[in-house]
């Protein structure tokens, strides 16, 4: 807890916070258009789509190539677990490690070995330098990562045999 000297809007803002996540006092609650609660696989799938759809908003605006590229690895790995999800007896759980959705592509079949590990080193190399390093995202770096999520998703979609649950079409 704080000892009395941290800023008082901060503390306010972080009690907020809290409360907003345990959805206390909140009366009727709204959530987010579109992210399916039916089963943890959809909600996934349209999470990922959901990302997808702020992907293109930002590459709209032009020079958010940091947030492009975070989004676009968020949208990779919702759009493995959602196919993990819906074809094994994974749970949410098991995907509490960013790496081990590119690893479970593999083991599942979704992707070869090689690709698999070429997108998790992917993600462990640049994700990490253009996130929390000093590296700077380049405008050719979020739209090789847009293409990247947008195929990635779109197969890991055609291979989950319910269909009509994606929402990018």
């Amino acid at each position: 807890m704080s000892s009395g000297s941290d800023p008082s809007s901060v503390l306010a803002a972080l009690e907020r916070a809290q409360d907003a996540f345990e959805m206390v006092g909140r009366g009727r609650t709204e959530f987010e258009d579109g992210i399916s609660a039916d089963a943890d696989w959809k909600t996934q799938l349209t999470k990922a789509c959901r990302l997808l759809e702020v992907v293109d908003t930002l590459q709209a605006q032009d020079g958010y190539y940091t947030a492009v590229i975070e989004v676009c690895f968020g949208a990779i790995e919702r759009s493995i677990e959602a196919y993990a999800l819906s074809m094994t007896t994974d749970t949410l759980q098991d995907f509490q490690d960013h790496q081990f959705s590119y690893e479970r592509a593999h083991q599942i079949g979704l992707f070869e070995r090689q690709t698999a590990e070429e997108m998790r080193n992917l993600y462990s190399e640049n994700r990490t330098e253009s996130y929390y390093g000093g590296g700077r995202p380049t405008e050719e770096q979020a739209d090789a990562m847009t293409e990247l999520a947008i195929a990635v998703h779109q197969f890991a979609v055609s291979q989950i045999r319910e269909s009509g649950v994606c929402l990018c079409d």
